[in-house]
């Protein structure tokens, strides 16, 4: 967390941040007139994808209730009292900062290995910008090998976010609406064999740009690096 900490300080003084991402690898996307792949000479002359994904779609969210897995470890944020809760009210805190300093609206919640707490990192953050009566928050599970999300909240993967891009099923269908807070799930969805090239279809970077108008914060969980 500390770390966590380290890069928001350095952010905010204006110090440069890397700002490359790492290349999507894996087989080349199919070239269909729904799905065409980032990169390559089709996606420079091909048009912009709209998904028109809008605030008004949220009420159509399916309502679930707010029964963490007793596993989770998820925090009790009404309980002042718990460092650990009181940690990600901090990290919270210097996000919004932030976000007054620049459009920042994404978060992607990575590790270099698996089980190093990114997912109980990305979860309990998303809770913690819930519980802000005015922020809308969506907490999207895009680890589609090893997808956890959908189990430390006790509901089914499917629909979601693999249904969603592969026209299985309209946006408001893919979420789950947490009951009591303004958080919205969107889990992995029906597993796929492909899930590097499901991630690397123009609709998916059309996603990550239309989230930020309709939710005040997106949060990613995401593959482990290496």
């Amino acid at each position: 967390m500390s770390r966590v900490h380290d890069a928001l300080r350095r952010a905010e003084m204006g110090q440069p941040q890397a700002d490359e991402e790492p290349a999507v690898t894996g087989p080349e996307a199919v070239r269909t007139p729904e799905f065409l792949p980032l990169n390559g000479p089709a996606a420079a002359t091909a048009p912009p994808v709209r998904l028109n994904i809008h605030p008004g779609m949220l009420g159509d969210a399916p309502l679930v209730p707010f029964n963490p897995a007793p596993e989770s470890h998820l925090l009790d944020l009404n309980n002042s009292h718990e460092t650990p809760a009181e940690e990600f009210r901090t990290l919270r805190t210097r996000l919004n900062h932030l976000q007054t300093l620049q459009p920042l609206h994404t978060v992607v919640v990575t590790s270099p290995s698996p089980a190093e707490g990114k997912t109980f990192s990305a979860v309990n953050l998303a809770l913690a910008q819930s519980h802000l009566a005015e922020s809308s928050v969506l907490l999207g599970d895009f680890d589609l090998r090893r997808p956890i999300v959908h189990n430390l909240f006790q509901f089914d993967r499917a629909p979601g976010i693999s249904d969603y891009l592969t026209g299985q099923c309209t946006f408001p269908q893919a979420l789950r609406r947490i009951e009591g807070m303004n958080l919205y799930v969107l889990p992995a969805g029906t597993p796929v064999k492909n899930p590097l090239e499901l991630l690397n279809m123009r609709q998916a970077k059309a996603l990550f740009e239309e989230l930020p108008r309709t939710f005040n914060w997106a949060i990613f969980d995401t593959p482990p690096l290496l």
